[in-house]
């Protein structure tokens, strides 16, 4: 029995390699689409031991004839498109790149596949951040979007696409509409992993104090590989749909911060308010980390709390790991680092 086919889009990513990893175990042949001119640095994936199991193919999500050509010859079995521009505050400085790939980007695949390839089942990365400012406290597939940022825009844009072409041209596409998760792959310019390794170097006495944004946000964290086996999933029910995709709790940064720290050995204590709050290591009497207002977002989405019960009831997926698990995750593989 021929192995299947998928291409995972924006493969070097976090979630590209633990789901590039997913598949191999479920004996896909497993494509990695990447632009021609990215830094080709994979160390995502010589982290999971994948180098040698995927073949890296030119994907540009800016290029329709690129895109066209590659759909048309592989018609793959399944594709996973989480290429995009990831960054919320780059959103602001760069709206019109992010607009092209996040948004254009998934037209010209949906046409593709439409025109070269109709079989093709397409899961499309969606984002919690589409929920913006909502004043609901749990946040479902039936909830308004209040988007506040071009990032979060680009995304609602392809999301609605997805569910148009899905009744339009009676494609096979989801949407995932995950919140906040994350890994020891996770890149440092997100807050979760910026206050694993800043907090480790403040340990070995690498770096003075961890500096952070708004500690009050709330967000809701889970562990990235948990959460490629629910993209997997939504590809295999009989009939294509959207999911959230959570863990159903919600905790601030500063939250994050403690356990953190915690799991370090550092005993801390808060004093301050507002700009001036400090956390101070109670063994040293050294302030180890401190409000920065350089790390505070143009628009803040205060509040992030998904409810995956439709997850749990049609795809029969729910998360593994809570956050004390995910701290210890993150934190031991950081730790390894040092030694």
């Amino acid at each position: 029995m021929a192995r299947k086919k998928a291409l995972i889009t924006g493969v070097s990513g976090q979630d590209g390699a633990y789901l590039a990893k997913f598949l191999l175990e479920k004996n896909y042949q497993v494509f990695g689409g990447e632009r021609q001119n990215a830094n080709r640095d994979f160390w995502r994936l010589k982290k999971l031991q994948l180098t040698n199991e995927i073949k890296i193919i030119p994907f540009e999500m800016l290029e329709e004839n690129n895109i066209n050509k590659v759909i048309r010859e592989e018609k793959f079995f399944e594709i996973y498109n989480l290429a995009a521009q990831s960054f919320v505050d780059k959103s602001f400085t760069s709206p019109v790149y992010t607009s092209n790939v996040n948004s254009l980007g998934v037209i010209r695949l949906l046409e593709a596949i439409r025109y070269f390839s109709k079989k093709t089942k397409l899961y499309q990365a969606s984002s919690s951040e589409m929920f913006g400012t909502t004043k609901l406290k749990l946040q479902d597939e039936k909830t308004y979007f209040q988007p506040v940022s071009p990032y979060a825009i680009s995304k609602l844009h392809s999301h609605w696409m997805i569910n148009l072409y899905r009744e339009a041209y009676k494609l096979y596409c989801c949407s995932g509409i995950l919140f906040n998760h994350d890994s020891p792959l996770r890149g440092k310019e997100f807050v979760a992993q910026k206050i694993v390794s800043d907090l480790a170097q403040v340990k070995f006495n690498m770096k003075s104090c961890l500096q952070v944004g708004n500690i009050y946000v709330r967000r809701d964290w889970g562990y990235a590989a948990d959460y490629v086996e629910a993209m997997w999933k939504m590809l295999q029910q009989k009939k294509p749909d959207d999911y959230v995709i959570s863990s159903g709790k919600n905790y601030n940064i500063k939250t994050f911060i403690n356990k953190v720290a915690k799991y370090y050995g550092f005993n801390i204590l808060w004093k301050g308010k507002g700009m001036n709050e400090v956390a101070i290591d109670k063994q040293t009497n050294k302030i180890i980390v401190k409000i920065n207002e350089s790390f505070f977002r143009k628009s803040e989405v205060d509040r992030t709390f998904g409810n995956s019960k439709k997850a749990k009831k049609t795809l029969a997926w729910s998360p593994k790991t809570n956050i004390d698990d995910l701290v210890k995750i993150m934190c031991e593989s950081e730790l390894a680092n040092y030694i």
